[in-house]
């Protein structure tokens, strides 16, 4: 069975639904924490590359916005361990806004 990538660690797996299933302003909070957790670990995109990567058939969810496609990119690129640890600040933080 193939799997998506970010099925693979199953903390990243509820990391990527939790963030699904949140509105639209979380999920771009999600997208800001992701991005900064990327660029705090030395991973950086040219805007170019950006550009290029959302213009594609849209096929997942998180295609239908370049802001949250992009983290999803970043997300994507990060080594494994650091993945899992972006992936528990997510749901961390989720867990925070829901009870706010």
């Amino acid at each position: 069975m193939n799997k998506r990538w970010y099925d693979v660690d199953p903390t990243v797996s509820l990391a990527v639904s939790l963030m699904r299933n949140a509105n639209i302003m979380t999920q771009y909070k999600c997208a800001d924490l992701i991005v900064k957790h990327a660029k705090d670990n030395g991973i950086d995109m040219s805007e170019n590359i950006l550009t290029d990567a959302f213009n594609y058939v849209l096929r997942r969810w998180y295609d239908t916005d370049q802001k949250i496609a992009e983290a999803f990119e970043y997300l994507k690129l990060m080594p494994e361990p650091e993945q899992k640890a972006t992936a528990l600040d997510l749901i961390n933080f989720l867990q925070e806004e829901e009870t706010a």
